[in-house]
């Protein structure tokens, strides 16, 4: 009777989800793959869909966010200079997508690697009058979380409010002493979806991967480089860690902080409302910039269209540099359509990942990248985990969003997208140097013969591509 009752719930449990796939309007690909799972794999399909294969845009989890967004004012729209009109649709997009405006009152500068930025960083956080606010994905014990600790609580002996965001999963290591510690000097904390009964398995999926760091709305700092001591240290396994961020002073600011307040709505549940300040000095060098938030609660994949549509606007050369290119359909369709139209696309990815399973699923799109003509550059010296894409020397795009699943569904990501034909120049410069030390891969026939076993491996990781 007990195992009678079971079955019975577990079936009804299943044809509720699978009513729900077919009112929710997935992929029908997608759709069969999940209906799949959940009839042949007992208990396991359904725990795996409530973990990962929810669609959150058509199940908001955080309503808290329409409720805190809809109070905040308009951000102002910057008119568009000449050089910007010819991506007057891109800027449509974003604006259309998330509300986010293009800003031209902008000053740039581009930091490579952990060294320069922290130290870049830690200078900025020195000059702070009113407020700080700090949020990144990973947050690690180490040497860097103590200069951070010596600069907040010299700071908040100086009257500045603080406040100091992680996500629980990415920043799962940090010790509970240094919160504590954080706690006793006056520094507000808040974790981004901690591991909570009831709202474990329904949240675990979803993640906060931002890194953005705000001094009085002045100065913001943006990118894909983590609190980490990997970044100072060269890794044993993997070499030296390779990335890019972003200092940024203007109007984008503004909405920097916007989504670090977003985020910290949701995350505590506590409003904080700064004026915006107007900078005490005139930008000398006007960058048009546009920041992009993207995350799953969002109406639209945001970063999967940005990404689609800068790709699709390649007239020239397209390069990108990203640790996870696993593209889903849209994606890859678009790459191999610019090389096979005769763009120049090239790919920079490092000679291995941090994550086995991850390399070989990067590896298995190698022979369809290939076979279009699309360049791969691998770098065997370094893990790259920037994530940059520029095009034409017109537009750059650098930011904490990967060309994966996880990055253009799943995440809460921040790119800033930068109309600037120096910049765009000085990004693709990089980018060549850094080719002229990596391993090009160029001769299809040479790799379709590999070994059976590598592609038995980058077969069965590829099928785990929409869950990395």
């Amino acid at each position: 009777m007990f195992w009678t009752i079971t079955i019975l719930l577990y079936v009804l449990l299943a044809f509720g989800i699978v009513a729900k796939l077919l009112i929710n309007g997935m992929r029908p690909s997608k759709s069969l793959a999940w209906l799949l799972a959940i009839f042949t794999i007992p208990i396991g399909g359904i725990l795996l869909y409530l973990m990962v294969g929810r669609n959150r845009r058509k199940n908001k989890l955080f309503t808290l966010k329409d409720d805190f967004t809809k109070n905040l004012p308009e951000p102002p729209r910057s008119k568009p200079t000449e050089n910007v009109k010819q991506h007057r649709n891109l800027v449509n997009l974003i604006y259309g997508s998330c509300g986010y405006p293009l800003t031209c009152n902008n000053s740039v500068e581009i930091l490579r690697d952990g060294k320069a930025t922290f130290d870049c960083i830690f200078n900025a956080l020195e000059t702070a009058k009113d407020h700080i606010h700090i949020q990144y994905y990973i947050f690690e014990d180490g040497e860097l979380a103590e200069r951070f600790f010596k600069i907040l609580e010299t700071k908040r002996k100086e009257g500045v409010s603080i406040r100091v965001m992680y996500d629980s999963v990415g920043s799962f290591s940090l010790d509970e002493s240094y919160k504590k510690r954080l706690n006793t000097i006056g520094v507000e904390v808040g974790q981004f979806l901690p591991f909570r009964l009831g709202k474990f398995i329904s949240s675990l999926n979803y993640r906060n991967h931002r890194k953005i760091v705000i001094i009085d709305n002045i100065i913001g700092f943006t990118g894909g480089i983590n609190v980490s001591d990997k970044y100072l240290k060269e890794d044993t396994e993997i070499g030296s860690w390779q990335d890019t961020h972003m200092k940024i002073e203007g109007d984008a600011v503004n909405l920097l902080n916007r989504i670090f307040l977003t985020d910290w709505y949701l995350a505590t549940e506590k409003e904080v409302k700064i004026p915006s300040n107007t900078l005490k000095k005139e930008i000398q060098h006007k960058i048009p910039l546009q920041i992009v938030p993207s995350g799953p609660d969002d109406d639209f994949a945001v970063m999967e269209q940005v990404y689609f549509k800068i790709i699709n606007n390649a007239k020239d050369y397209l390069y990108i540099v990203n640790p996870y290119i696993i593209p889903n359909h849209a994606i890859l369709q678009s790459l191999q359509t610019a090389a096979l139209s005769g763009v120049d696309v090239r790919l920079l990815i490092s000679a291995t990942t941090d994550y086995k399973m991850v390399d070989w699923c990067v590896r298995s799109y190698f022979e369809s990248y290939l076979k279009s003509g699309i360049k791969v550059h691998l770098h065997p010296d370094a893990f790259i985990h920037s994530k940059i894409m520029v095009s034409d020397d017109k537009i750059a795009s650098i930011g904490t969003a990967n060309l994966d699943n996880r990055s253009l569904q799943q995440n809460y990501e921040t790119n800033a997208i930068i109309y600037h034909e120096a910049l765009s120049i000085q990004v693709k410069e990089q980018f060549l140097k850094d080719c002229e030390s990596a391993i090009r891969l160029s001769d299809f026939d040479a790799y379709h013969k590999r070994s059976k076993r590598k592609k038995l491996l980058e077969g069965a990781a590829k099928l785990l591509s929409p869950m990395l």
